[in-house]
């Protein structure tokens, strides 16, 4: 069932048209992707979907009482707000649900007698809606949510916080709605890799339609089962499946489209030398044809979308010593950001900085880079080595200067490795016309400032690279190109970003922050990172429980040898606590299983809903019941093993 509908939707800002024409269904349940270049229009029609924006023209169709949630780039609060009462207002239908129940049980405790089965019939409806919107016990849930994302002061105001947790807020004040449309544009900024992962769950699990807009190709990989891509001109193509399935089809289309050309090419080069006859070809030919060619003439064939030609300028070769550190040391107060970082850069190397928000990744850039003072260490920066910094805050882009002039740097031409060329030709080939070109830099986009910036970056001869956050706000296409220009440069890069696809595709090492001032370094790309650290968790934890069992034997009272023995007697493996408990878990796990069976027959029966309170305490307790009998099988299989010995 057609869950929304956008039908000839049409948009223009001044003389510039957005789209025209444009129509867009999501159905029920179904999960979509929208990409397309920067400044496309997917954020405006984001917002003209969530009814945050309307179109100059055409129409929108929302099936009647659906809820709609819409998350944007940079989340909007109200004056005061604090994060409870953020997710507080998310929340309004599960409290006018929870009001509405409390309400009509004190009416039927009140007055029993008089209880009608349409009374009982709006109460059990009530608890139905009320666990469609998040269940009882509400508040546990966001404050779970919060401390995932990383939020811990529940009372704070939401004006006193950084815009990563305001982003953080949002998420969860989104989530908390559960919409049956949720639109999400770029959620995964700012987020950490295993955040990142984590949200992906939880849309995952979300029982809505879902509307992305995101830059993360994992994120689109996993979570939906279509893509729609705004093309120039602002028509809309959409290609079933995820984003891998899209790569694939729209190459194919490409490549069919590049053929179609190829033939129409040939015909009009045909036709052409036929109409150059004059009036001799008149006569021989029907006036049907002249128009069929002449209308072939005047139609605009295919042409590979244009994309931004990032180029990296000659820059020198690179000595022995790139940059080198042992054992830095950085505190902030009582907070240690870096504990006796050891860490050497090699040429040609491109290391990836990993880890949650606020651990130190940034700190040990600006270290190196001698923005900063270490508090102990040591320090070698190679005398070949040239770096060039991108900042994710873009504190180096003036907002009054024009687009010409924050590339310029006081030149009017760029020298590349292979010819000199015109800056404005350079910009014009980086998708920066010449009237935009005269634009300030404070009207553009955040995707066209993050492009300018990169530019501005690789003009600069420099053979070792920091990016700080780079891939924010650039569209998959633009990735992709920094992607190629990463893997090409002859130089070394160090990259802080949270983007797992961008990661796999151009990382040889991994520096992981643990925000105690330790930082271990993995040999390979994301997914090699992946792997290698659930190892040393796994290993970690084996060490632990050892640690433990070696411990619980201590305790054991000795054992008596035989004086003599027969044949060799089997090991026992199982302390002698441990061994009681195993024995007598069969019954434990059978009464905890009746417990359950009673709690559920009992919210099973209609008439206990006639009591708000006591039907929450079952639930809550029905909830405490499923989870020990999990922990009790869990128990189980942890003392079989043990019980059975290395395999």
């Amino acid at each position: 069932m057609t869950l929304l509908r956008a039908a000839n939707v049409q948009l223009a800002f001044g003389s510039r048209t957005v789209f025209e024409g444009l129509t867009f269904t999501i159905e029920e349940g179904e999960r979509v992707g929208l990409v397309g270049v920067n400044g496309s229009g997917k954020s405006s029609l984001m917002k003209i979907l969530a009814g945050a924006a309307k179109p100059d023209l055409g129409e929108l169709q929302l099936r009647r009482g659906a809820r709609v949630t819409y998350l944007p780039q940079e989340p909007e609060f109200a004056e005061g707000a604090t994060v409870q009462s953020e997710l507080a207002v998310s929340q309004a239908p599960l409290k006018a649900a929870l009001d509405a129940h409390a309400e009509l049980s004190r009416k039927l405790e009140a007055d029993p007698a008089h209880a009608t089965q349409k009374m009982l019939e709006q109460l059990s409806v009530l608890s139905d809606r009320i666990e469609q919107a998040g269940g009882w016990d509400t508040e546990h849930h966001a404050k779970m949510l919060l401390d995932r994302l990383g939020v811990k002061d529940w009372d704070r105001p939401v004006a006193q916080l950084s815009g990563g947790l305001r982003k953080r807020v949002a998420i969860a004040r989104a989530l908390l709605t559960r919409p049956d449309l949720l639109l999400l544009d770029e959620p995964t900024n700012h987020l950490d890799a295993d955040t990142v992962d984590w949200l992906e769950d939880e849309l995952d699990k979300l029982p809505g339609a879902l509307l992305l807009v995101t830059h993360d190709r994992y994120f689109l990989d996993d979570l939906v089962d279509r893509i729609v891509e705004i093309q120039p001109g602002g028509g809309l193509v959409s290609y079933p499946g995820n984003y891998a399935a899209y790569v694939e089809q729209k190459l194919v289309a490409q490549e069919n489209a590049e053929t179609a050309e190829h033939k129409r090419g040939r015909w009009i080069a045909q036709e052409v030398a036929w109409l150059r006859k004059g009036p001799e070809a008149r006569r021989t030919k029907s006036k049907a044809r002249i128009e069929r060619a002449q209308k072939l003439l005047a139609e605009k064939g295919f042409q590979r979308p244009k994309v931004a030609d990032l180029r990296v300028v000659a820059a020198p070769r690179l000595g022995h010593t790139v940059i080198e550190a042992e054992g830095l040391k950085k505190s902030f107060g009582e907070r240690k950001v870096l504990d006796g970082v050891d860490f050497r850069l090699q040429r040609g190397e491109r290391v990836g900085f990993l880890g949650p928000n606020g651990v130190g990744k940034t700190t040990f850039l600006r270290v190196m880079l001698g923005e900063i003072p270490a508090d102990d260490g040591k320090l070698v920066i190679g005398k070949n080595t040239k770096v060039a910094y991108y900042d994710q805050q873009r504190a180096q882009l003036d907002p009054e200067q024009t687009v010409y002039d924050a590339a310029s740097n006081g030149e009017d031409h760029v020298e590349l490795a292979d010819r000199r060329v015109a800056l404005r030709d350079y910009l014009e080939d980086l998708l920066f016309p010449v009237p935009m070109q005269r634009m300030k830099v404070g009207a553009l986009s955040g995707g066209e400032r993050n492009r300018l910036l990169l530019a501005r970056l690789f003009l600069e001869g420099a053979n070792v690279l920091v990016l700080d956050e780079p891939t924010n706000d650039l569209d998959i296409v633009t990735l992709n190109i920094l992607e190629r220009l990463l893997l090409d440069f002859a130089g070394s890069t160090l990259l802080v970003t949270h983007d797992r696809y961008f990661l796999d595709k151009v990382a040889t090492a991994i520096l992981s922050f643990d925000g105690n001032g330790k930082v271990t370094r993995y040999e390979g790309n994301y997914d090699m990172y992946k792997r290698l650290r659930e190892q040393s968790q796994a290993a970690a934890l084996k060490a632990t429980q050892q640690k433990k069992k070696d411990e619980a034997r201590k305790d054991e009272p000795p054992r008596q040898e035989p004086v003599a023995k027969a044949a060799p007697k089997k090991t026992v493996k199982l302390s002698y606590k441990d061994q009681r408990e195993l024995d007598g878990m069969e019954a434990t796990i059978e009464a905890a299983e009746k417990r359950k069976a009673g709690l559920e027959a009992q919210l099973a029966d209609p008439n206990v809903y006639s009591n708000g309170a006591k039907a929450a305490e079952l639930q809550q307790a029905l909830e405490a019941a499923s989870a020990e009998v999990d922990r009790l099988y869990a128990r189980w299989q942890e003392l079989q093993d043990l019980a059975a010995g290395p395999a």
